[in-house]
């Protein structure tokens, strides 16, 4: 796969603390999310690259491995160990960076998407593979596990909660094999999560359209919704209004790979003005309005 500069596809510098990483993540992946760019490749190549950046930069020891090694980070073991061995047999130490990283790791292993050591005993990395997930709303606030076949072999993965409709995860190790002892390539998973009927996701927060008839939303009661967590009692205040909102706090979607964090619910109330009265009811509602 080609080189990405992850500070730049986030729009920061190498200073940026995880504050700012977060901010530029979420910013960008909403400018860039699928459900708001609709059949445009380009967005959804962004907004791939973006999950791929958050996931690098926002952990330190990856970070820490990207900032060495730059283009070469995800095989810095292997770097440190031939390294190693060739000052254990007698060679001069390297120091350096940038390109001379890459210079080196060819001198090493070759160049290309694997490494050799040249000649007929060449080591080459395997290749990456691809694929993609389709998922209910209900599937991705739940963590599960589930059996993918990826080039004729089943692969058993565990999908954590709150995964994101578009997002690209890694699984290492999981692509073709390696030649000749070269290391395995890797999966890269792309998720899409199908619209729900009722609830509506944006980032982590849900948002619920309820139906209220005429005497709860005017006198006051309670209302069961649905969730995905299962039924709700929500208190309906006497006098509430059609189109009016309530927040409900932590019951919204699950935050990725935090566990015990949740959005919020956000209820819109839909007041149904009755049908089909009967005359006796009409007579009421004029005996209402004349008071």
């Amino acid at each position: 796969m080609a080189f990405v500069d992850y500070y730049q596809i986030l729009e920061l510098d190498k200073t940026a603390d995880d504050k700012a990483i977060k901010n530029a993540y979420r910013k960008l992946a909403r400018k860039y999310h699928p459900d708001l760019n609709p059949n445009d490749k380009e967005a959804q190549k962004k907004f791939q690259q973006l999950n791929e950046a958050n996931e690098v930069l926002s952990d330190p020891e990856k970070r820490k491995k990207y900032d060495q090694y730059g283009k070469d980070w995800q095989h810095s073991e292997e770097f440190e160990r031939a390294r190693q061995s060739r000052g254990n047999a007698g060679g001069q130490g390297f120091t350096g960076g940038g390109d001379q990283f890459s210079d080196f790791f060819e001198s090493m292993f070759g160049s290309g998407s694997g490494f050799s050591g040249g000649g007929r005993g060449a080591r080459y990395r395997g290749q990456d593979y691809q694929a993609d997930v389709n998922l209910t709303l209900r599937d991705a606030y739940e963590a599960h596990k589930q059996t993918l076949t990826v080039n004729g072999r089943n692969i058993r993965i565990t999908i954590p909660a709150g995964i994101e409709n578009g997002q690209t995860i890694k699984i290492a190790g999981h692509g073709g094999k390696g030649t000749n002892g070269g290391p395995d390539g890797d999966l890269f998973i792309t998720f899409s999560i199908e619209p729900d009927s009722k609830l509506r996701r944006s980032g982590n927060d849900l948002h619920l359209k309820a139906e209220v008839d005429l005497y709860t939303a005017v006198l006051g009661g309670d209302l069961v919704i649905e969730t995905l967590s299962g039924k709700l009692k929500l208190p309906v205040k006497p006098e509430t209004q059609n189109g009016s909102i309530v927040r409900l706090k932590g019951k919204g979607f699950p935050v990725y790979k935090k566990e015990g964090q949740f959005g919020d619910l956000y209820v819109t109330f839909d007041v149904k003005i009755p049908t089909n009265l009967t005359e006796r009811q009409k007579e009421l509602f004029t005996e209402l309005a004349k008071s």
